[in-house]
């Protein structure tokens, strides 16, 4: 029987997972830190471990994998697939394809095979593949290069600067000062100035979810920013589904990352979706359903030219990743 084996890498986890055509789990392991950008060696030894681990306990060799798809985060440019073709390559699949882990993240929300996905964590990212497999993707390298929009590190700091601003008299008055005080357990704005000017405080990313809180509670500016960066978010995925040629077609745009996959309803969401329909308006919005490492399963599948049936799809989307990087063999 055909059996698919897909890798989800990034920087404090590697995941592997392998199914056979009816989407049965047949073996799954799991190491550490798997981008190379943070250590080449240290990523190779953790990829190859992952994959070992499934392959074992699946009972199969490398040349019994019908199709392996590795998503691995830090795989954005030709420098880095210098570095990873080799590394992957050594492995022994005969089949097999990398790509950023972006992408499995896009299949990890929706039953096509192609579609675009905005992931919003601590950075930010997206990207998109058509029908025809070609793929595009913007996003983290820093706000320098465009980046920076709607990102938990964006939110964290608005945050921080909306209290002051209201504390000083230059903004308006915000629920932020009140929220961002509490959180940080500072009794008044000019101590939490003092940690930052003397002591390097840095605002910290949970700041970020009181953006949302004021937003609920009614806060104009924090409503108002909130739309501000999903527009953005919206625009970046739109100039990939244009640059695509996407345009007239029905496909899924998939929120992902800390922000956005666990949001409900807010004007960052909303401010997406009016900004897409501007470009795409056969477009849905949806959000990662699955484990990361079951879209690369997903993927593994497509590549093969076995798209994955609904029954399987279902399976994938009940399958929890058991294995810590402390159960590793």
């Amino acid at each position: 029987m055909n059996c698919y084996l897909g890798v989800d890498a990034g920087g404090s986890k590697t995941h592997s997972l392998i199914v056979n055509s009816n989407g049965q789990v047949m073996g799954q392991g799991a190491a550490g830190n798997g981008n190379h950008q943070t250590g080449i060696k240290e990523a190779e030894e953790n990829i190859a471990l992952a994959c070992r681990s499934a392959l074992d306990e699946a009972g199969v060799s490398p040349e019994d994998v019908t199709y392996a798809y590795f998503g691995l985060a830090g795989a954005d440019r030709e420098p880095d697939y210098k570095i990873l073709r080799p590394m992957i390559g050594a492995l022994g699949f005969p089949n097999y394809r990398i790509t950023c882990d972006t992408m499995i993240a896009m299949r990890a929300g929706t039953s096509r095979s192609y579609g675009a996905v905005i992931i919003s964590g601590s950075g930010f990212n997206a990207a998109a593949r058509n029908r025809s497999g070609e793929e595009l993707q913007y996003g983290g390298f820093g706000y320098l290069f465009g980046d920076g929009h709607g990102s938990g590190r964006s939110l964290a700091d608005f945050a921080f600067r909306s209290a002051v601003r209201a504390w000083d008299g230059r903004g308006k008055p915000t629920l932020l000062h009140d929220l961002v005080l509490r959180e940080t357990d500072f009794p008044e704005v000019p101590h939490m100035l003092d940690a930052a000017l003397d002591d390097q405080l840095r605002p910290p990313l949970r700041l970020a979810e009181l953006v949302f809180e004021a937003a609920r509670q009614g806060d104009e500016l924090a409503r108002s920013f909130l739309w501000e960066q999903g527009t953005e978010h919206g625009n970046a995925a739109a100039a990939l589904i244009r640059r695509l040629g996407m345009q007239d077609e029905v496909f899924d745009v998939v929120l992902g990352g800390s922000v956005l996959a666990k949001s409900g309803q807010n004007s960052m969401i909303e401010a997406i979706k009016q900004e897409l329909r501007k470009t795409a308006p056969k477009a849905a919005v949806s959000r990662i359903k699955m484990e990361p490492v079951a879209g690369a399963v997903l993927s593994a599948m497509d590549e093969a030219g076995y798209p994955a049936n609904e029954k399987v799809i279902r399976m994938l989307e009940r399958f929890s990743f058991s294995k810590s990087e402390g159960e590793r063999v």
